[in-house]
């Protein structure tokens, strides 16, 4: 990351970062321009991995699916050279569409995916054009997204959006259910940055 001092490292800050976000927009491989759709989605975070920009990790903790303490990772310790791999926390987002479209036609057995949600947006006017700028937060990433088939881990992932949305504990339509596709992606990588002034 060029500008260090924008970096969030903390876990218990990443985790509230995702979860003020609304949308998360995930990029697709077409073998030409990247195909680019906003969708909404849910998370789970896992604690105990070290997860560098080469998307190199290992997870010896427990998994934290409700979102929990961040078992001592807190501020995230380096771990490599050049500070360039820090401490964190194993990343799963879930996303729900239709049965059918682009992006499973891209997406079919799976594949690598970017993916990337803001929030915190506020405008800081200045007295010149450059002067101009804007608070924000936002985490950019990439991992393997593919369709999930199991009922139990589709199920999972459509509580997980749920929970997101405030929609916790809310029955499920069983006719919507056989008509919704859950899609899965892990994280190999991600970064979070943050403005505020």
């Amino acid at each position: 990351m060029r500008k260090k001092n924008r970096e969030v490292r903390s876990p218990i800050e990443i985790r509230d970062i995702v979860a003020r976000c609304d949308v998360c927009r995930i990029a697709l491989p077409t073998g030409g321009a990247p195909y680019i759709v906003p969708m909404n989605f849910g998370f789970e975070f896992f604690g105990g991995g070290i997860v560098g920009p080469d998307g190199q990790g290992s997870s010896d903790g427990q998994s934290n699916p409700e979102g929990g303490a961040a078992n001592d990772l807190e501020g995230g310790a380096a771990n490599g050279p050049g500070d360039e791999a820090a401490t964190k926390e194993k990343l799963t987002l879930w996303f729900h569409c239709a049965k059918e479209g682009r992006k499973l036609d891209i997406i079919a057995g799976g594949c690598e995916a970017g993916f990337e949600m803001d929030t915190d947006h506020e405008l800081r006017p200045g007295e010149a054009a450059c002067d101009y700028s804007m608070n924000y937060a936002s985490v950019v990433g990439s991992g393997h997204i593919a369709q999930v088939t199991d009922d139990d881990e589709r199920l999972r992932g459509l509580k997980a959006i749920m929970k997101h949305y405030g929609g916790e504990g809310l029955p499920f339509n069983e006719t919507d259910l056989s008509l919704t596709c859950v899609l899965r992606l892990n994280a190999a990588e991600y970064a979070c940055k943050r403005l505020k002034k």
